[in-house]
């Protein structure tokens, strides 16, 4: 008997990731990273952060081939693909589908100004209700970027989209996007349910510039026949999920309902709940998005918490540091686990990757404080940066507690710095809250909404059932007390930049 077969990609800004998930066991079979060196991030300018859309098309390629040939999987096998992608960059195509320039990722900062000036015409007040979210450094503003400084380029766009919107035209051969993509660029009226005419207009875009909205599960996107063939696969493939990196991993933890959380701690750190309200941050700290499963009957949206310096962080820190070699992520993890917590009164503001919503936009850099020669090494300085991402990350987390978006447990997969057993101890004490890693990641839900959006699993439960908890800790007091200490000092650091900037 035919074996039916659901690839997941996971479009990252570092890497690609791509998975197989077998239909009648319901389980990962195959996954593979690829490239094996990270994706460069073009920054021509101070505070800019670009990519080829070109290249993440070439590594979708790559990490395919990898998984089929390392893995043995047969193409005319795969039902379905689904697609996670790194939120909010921008994409813009001319009359013949092409890439008119490199993509505005998540992490440039350029757009700010616009969004500002969005924000006062529109009106606070306004913007809050309707968007839940200031304009900011989102995608509307980077196409208004986009319009003001490329106008001649402008003249020519045709769509613009998400990057996950380009890897499924790539695919189909024709654009198309989703609410959820639309909410995640700022353009979604969540009063109306509807295309936000304010931004529209305040911006001065067209609606033609819009690709076809489907649903974020749906049959109706298929694979072109030119690409069914160059893959070996069957022509009626249908690209079956499409949603952003963050409510994905949600989505692949089975966070879907009010009061559930999920974190997630790759290039982005970030904190996730979803809820059933219209929420919004009155100084705009933590954003609300349409979520994976709401529908025009029951509301679900995800309110998100995002520190832009987390893996990029370790990552920085794992290049400075070797010297002979590049050191391993293992190896840094066995250095931070040799200290305490603390690393001796040392602290790290991790805020190196452009304007940080969490502390109002603000650009402040990245901060090393208290350096002394005589005490502290390369294990505290590893030390100090991911208690600091953690403290970053809680800034937000409190934001969610203090209107009661929140419960007591919060769910991981096993990826990225939370691989690390010793960030792992340091994320449930500070934000005191039950931990739960689960073994999937992002490449893992895109495989699994890929078969829901067929209708492969007639529920979320069903396609849920074999996913497994495989580490649990509960948070121990004299912990908890020990580094809300260390928070509290932390603070104080952060507000004095914050006050200087």
């Amino acid at each position: 008997m035919k074996k039916k077969l659901f690839l997941g990609v996971d479009v990252g800004s570092s890497l690609f990731k791509a998975s197989i998930l077998d239909g009648d066991s319901g389980e990962i079979i195959a996954s593979v990273d690829y490239p094996d060196v990270e994706q460069p991030i073009i920054a021509r300018k101070q505070g800019w952060a670009e990519q080829d859309p070109e290249m993440w098309w070439q590594n979708f390629l790559g990490s395919f081939r990898k998984l089929v040939n390392n893995h043995g999987i047969n193409p005319a096998d795969i039902a379905a693909i689904g697609i996670s992608y790194q939120m909010h960059g921008l994409v813009v195509l001319n009359d013949d589908l092409k890439p008119m320039r490199p993509a505005i990722i998540w992490c440039d900062s350029r757009a700010i100004e616009f969004g500002e000036d969005a924000l006062e015409r529109i009106g606070e007040e306004k913007a809050l209700q309707n968007l839940l979210n200031y304009p900011g450094n989102f995608t509307a503003s980077k196409l208004a970027w986009f319009k003001h400084s490329e106008p001649v380029a402008f003249s020519r766009l045709n769509k613009f989209m998400l990057p996950g919107d380009y890897i499924a035209m790539k695919l189909a051969g024709y654009p198309t996007t989703t609410e959820a993509g639309l909410s995640e660029g700022i353009f979604w009226d969540f009063e109306k349910g509807d295309i936000s005419e304010d931004i529209m207009d305040t911006f001065g875009f067209s609606k033609k510039s819009i690709p076809d909205i489907v649903p974020t599960f749906t049959d109706r996107v298929r694979i072109s026949k030119s690409i069914a063939r160059e893959l070996g696969m069957s022509d009626d493939v249908r690209i079956s999920y499409r949603a952003g990196d963050q409510p994905n991993n949600a989505f692949s933890l089975n966070v879907l309902n009010p009061g559930e959380l999920a974190a997630t701690a790759g290039t982005s750190g970030v904190i996730y709940a979803v809820t059933d309200k219209n929420f919004y941050d009155s100084e705009s700290r933590v954003n609300t998005f349409l979520h994976v499963n709401n529908t025009h009957t029951e509301k679900r949206n995800g309110v998100l918490v995002c520190i832009n310096g987390t893996g990029i962080t370790y990552r920085w820190l794992r290049n400075t540091f070797s010297v002979d070699g590049l050191l391993e992520y293992e190896q840094l993890n066995s250095m931070v686990a040799r200290t305490k917590p603390g690393a001796k009164q040392l602290f790290f503001l991790p805020f190196g990757n452009g304007a940080e919503r969490v502390i109002k936009n603000k650009n402040i850099g990245a901060q090393l404080l208290n350096l002394d020669f005589n005490q502290h090494s390369t294990e505290h300085i590893l030390r100090s940066a991911l208690e600091g991402i953690i403290f970053g990350m809680n800034i937000g987390f409190n934001i969610l507690k203090e209107n009661d978006i929140y419960c007591d447990t919060i769910k991981v997969g096993h990826a990225n710095l939370f691989l690390s057993d010793t960030f792992q101890d340091i994320f449930a004490h500070v934000t005191d809250t039950n931990f739960e890693l689960y073994n999937t990641d992002g490449a893992a839900g895109a495989a699994r909404g890929a078969a829901y959006g067929i209708g492969h699993y007639s529920s979320f439960d069903e396609m849920f059932s074999t996913l497994k908890c495989i580490k649990r800790i509960e948070p121990v007091r004299s912990k908890v007390e020990q580094y809300k200490d260390l928070y509290g000092k932390w603070s104080e650091y952060l507000d004095r930049f914050i006050n200087e900037s």
